[in-house]
């Protein structure tokens, strides 16, 4: 025997609502648009209901002009143009909140809702609908609202997880079948595709992943083809986690929590991606109280939150809410998972975004947040920033540290502007002379991974925010590398020396290092660099690799790069000193076709490598 309903069904709106009323719409993809025509159509005497809601894929006409006396829209995530243009005209409010918290707003009754509006699946036998691809907050809605009015949608996908609702939770339907809006993937950019081949170096095998909506996201899941064992606790599902799922490359085995499982709370997308969570028992929907705890968050190790912001502050603050005084969107999950994967072993809290607008007449990281925009993460909670020009590392850093690394992977023609503006305020001492460069030559991503005696070590351009680290290098050299490397004793480091030796203009010098990764932090192991000499088109190269590691090949690869950047650059040939009594480095030189050549001084001997034969 199996459950039986009616099949068709009348809504006697004045039985559920009343003037003033407050009414929840359902979200993402799942908005009931049938059952909100319906209420229009009969809402002769009715006016002023409170309509809340977060991100609606739909046409929206609940907030057009022309129903300002049905409906007073409240939105606590801001989607859709006409929604923007309403809140902006004072027609229609915003209030910002954490995605996590909502439910909480109902049920503790700070918003109490008088009628839910939602769309479902049919009943199955037993009586049970699916919320299908919108959990959310739609689950806390049917909770706390004293009536469920639902559109039962046969297209609506049955979901597995705690997305069900029984049909005696819902005191009235209709039935109309609707095709669910989609969202195709977006086309982007080279830049855009640069942040996402960024952002994926980040994300390490065996890690879980939280990715949100739009270009940046479907850029990230493209270079994510080659890794393994990765998973899924986010708050959606789109297109490009379907194909790495079919892959192999999403099976969350590695997940500490809710382990073989991707964890999601709604999905946007294709019609391809509601028909691969239609039923399928590798995907549960949750609601977001859960999905997007941060605690919970945090219960699966190297946990990867990537979301995108509006605009970065040097100190790391960032706005992805509004843009001045005009708000654009919402704070949503942004807050909820960078903190949940702060807090996660190995985690890694990432905010990516193009350095400029799309005209390229704004740069995105700035001195100072514009006038009326309002920080949704803040300077504390994000350990990356990624553009298309590089990753800045701001955990652990200071203010100076931050502003540096910001600066160097902001749009060149704003780095200059920036440093100058941060001068203002002290956070970059006057010795700081320049703004940080690029070395074009290492690739697009300007750095390398090398693998020494089974550990990993990365090559990279040293950097003005690696001052710190090179004092620590220095002082971490014994007396006879010094003597080797600088040929005298030198007992001190200052941060004005450290400063200038790590402010390097890389378009006419070079000078790259390797740098290990522990649970301590970055350390660099070796430095490598040349210094132009003009006059004979020419680079005078000097080294040095941390004691415990050289004789593993650290030289020779460093050696290696420099020959074929300066070869890139067109120079004539590439030169050295080295003491007569460091035969390793000799041998080094030597092994990649230096000459010996006539030196004036006794302790030294000079080589030349022709670079132009």
């Amino acid at each position: 025997m199996s459950f039986q309903y009616k099949k068709y069904s009348n809504i006697h709106w004045d039985d559920y609502l009343k003037s003033g009323d407050r009414i929840f719409i359902g979200s993402n993809a799942a908005v009931p648009n049938a059952l909100i025509d319906n209420l229009i159509a009969n809402s002769a005497n009715l006016h002023d209901i409170e309509a809340v809601h977060i991100l609606t894929l739909s046409k929206n006409v609940w907030v057009e002009p022309q129903h300002k006396n049905l409906f007073k829209v409240n939105a606590l995530f801001i989607g859709g143009d006409n929604i923007r243009e309403a809140i902006a005209e004072g027609r229609a409010d915003y209030t910002p909140c954490f995605i996590s918290d909502i439910p909480r707003l109902f049920s503790e009754n700070s918003l109490p809702l008088d009628v839910a509006l939602i769309m479902v699946s049919p009943p199955d036998e037993y009586g049970y609908c699916s919320l299908g691809v919108s959990v959310d907050v739609v689950s806390a809605a049917v909770k706390s609202a004293k009536y469920v009015l639902a559109q039962i949608n046969p297209k609506m996908p049955r979901t597995n997880g705690h997305s069900f609702v029984h049909m005696n939770q819902i005191d009235a339907w209709i039935n109309i079948e609707e095709k669910l809006p989609e969202l195709i993937a977006p086309e982007f950019d080279q830049r855009i595709e640069q942040v996402g081949q960024y952002v994926a170096m980040l994300v390490d095998n065996g890690a879980t992943l939280q990715i949100g909506l739009g270009k940046i996201s479907e850029a990230v899941l493209r270079y994510l083809a080659n890794h393994k064992d990765l998973g899924i606790h986010s708050e959606m599902i789109s297109d490009g986690m379907v194909d790495l799922m079919l892959k192999g490359v999403i099976n969350n085995r590695k997940k500490n929590y809710h382990k073989g499982k991707a964890v999601v709370t709604f999905c946007l997308g294709s019609q391809r991606v509601y028909d691969f969570v239609d039923g399928n028992p590798h995907i549960e929907f949750y609601p977001s109280e859960h999905v997007n705890s941060p605690t919970k968050i945090a219960k699966n190790d190297n946990m990867v939150s990537i979301n995108s912001a509006i605009e970065v502050d040097l100190t790391g603050q960032v706005v992805s809410d509004s843009i001045g005084y005009q708000f654009y969107s919402g704070i949503g999950g942004q807050v909820d998972f960078i903190r949940g994967a702060g807090l996660s072993k190995g985690g890694k809290p990432i905010i990516a975004l193009p350095s400029t607008t799309k005209d390229g007449k704004i740069s995105r990281i700035v001195a100072h947040i514009t006038e009326g925009g309002g920080v949704v993460t803040s300077r504390g909670h994000v350990a990356f920033v990624v553009t298309e020009f590089g990753i800045a590392s701001l955990l652990g850093k200071s203010i100076r540290e931050r502003a540096l690394e910001l600066i160097r992977i902001a749009h060149p023609k704003f780095r200059e502007q920036l440093l100058a503006d941060v001068r203002k305020h002290y956070w970059v001492p006057e010795y700081q002379e320049s703004s940080p460069s690029s070395v074009p030559e290492l690739g697009l991503v300007e750095f390398k991974k090398f693998t020494f005696s089974n550990d990993e070590y990365t090559l990279r351009p040293l950097a003005p925010a690696d001052e710190r680290k090179l004092q620590e290098f220095f002082y971490s050299h014994n007396k006879e590398t010094l003597m080797m490397r600088y040929n005298h004793h030198v007992t001190q480091m200052t941060r004005e020396k450290s400063c200038n030796l790590v402010s390097v203009n890389q378009h006419q010098d070079l000078a790259l290092c390797f740098t290990k990764k522990s649970d301590l932090g970055e350390a660099i192991q070796a430095v490598a660099r040349y210094y132009y000499i003009e006059n004979s088109n020419s680079g005078e190269v000097a080294f040095v690799i941390k004691e415990s590691l050289r004789g593993q090949g650290m030289a020779r690869t460093l050696l290696n790069e420099i020959i074929a950047i300066a070869k890139q650059r067109k120079l004539n040939n590439l030169v050295a000193c080295v003491r007569n009594d460091n035969a390793p480095m000799l041998k080094v030189f030597e092994k990649a076709g230096f000459i010996r050549k006539p030196s004036d001084d006794f302790d030294e001997i000079s080589l030349e490598l022709p670079l132009n034969e």
